[in-house]
């Protein structure tokens, strides 16, 4: 069995000012104000936009992530409607196979120490899952058949497409104190990397969040 921790990659980010031109041409078609684009001009729009909450001009420039999490996170995610999604299948995914090792992988709970009891009882659980799902496999279960015996801790990877306005709403949710922990894992430090990534349009939430993200220190999701 491998332990590994949660992480996530950019597959797809828009140029900045690219980014920025186009949403800020988007946006003056709304007032026929064209004529004022200018350098500087689409930083200091787009600020006034957001701050207006008039946010379905950021629906015309998207981004594609990576995220490698735990199943229980991965079936929070998908809940978000206006996303596109491609997920590792247990049903496909044979982890008897050689190409997996013969084991599975899941996703370490950072909220217990190596010498908790609950850290220990939750390794007892996982290699117990393995056990499991192998010896189905051997008895001559299919993949799909055998996964359920699998963990909710199971890896996965989700690759997770969406436009601007709604990162922004998945970020509100998900870094919000009420959300999981190992989903504020993820998204606090994605939303940092997205507000390096693209000025203006992550500057509030990131303010925000930032004492947030700051506070999980070793244990934040490594960005690829």
């Amino acid at each position: 069995m491998k332990i590994v921790d949660p992480c996530f990659a950019f597959m797809a980010v828009p140029e900045p000012q690219v980014a920025l031109g186009h949403l800020e041409a988007a946006a003056r078609t709304c007032y026929k104000s064209e004529d004022k684009i200018a350098p500087g001009s689409a930083e200091a729009l787009l600020r006034r936009i957001i701050h207006m909450g008039h946010e379905s001009v950021l629906e015309h420039v998207g981004m594609t992530v990576r995220i490698l999490c735990d199943r229980g996170v991965s079936h929070e995610l998908v809940r978000h409607r206006l996303c596109s999604f491609s997920q590792e299948s247990t049903r496909y995914a044979n982890y008897a196979g050689a190409r997996f090792g013969r084991e599975i992988t899941v996703i370490r709970p950072f909220f217990w120490q190596d010498d908790d009891q609950r850290y220990q009882l939750w390794i007892q659980a996982m290699e117990a899952c393995e056990r499991a799902y192998l010896a189905l496999i051997d008895a001559g279960a299919s993949a799909q058949e055998a996964r359920s015996v699998l963990p909710q801790s199971l890896k996965t990877e989700v690759v997770m497409t969406a436009n601007l306005r709604e990162w922004r709403h998945i970020f509100k949710l998900r870094c919000a104190k009420a959300a999981h922990p190992q989903m504020r894992q993820i998204m606090l430090p994605l939303l940092l990397a997205c507000a390096d990534r693209i000025p203006v349009v992550f500057d509030d939430l990131a303010s925000e969040f930032r004492e947030a993200a700051a506070a999980l220190g070793g244990v934040a999701a490594r960005c690829l």
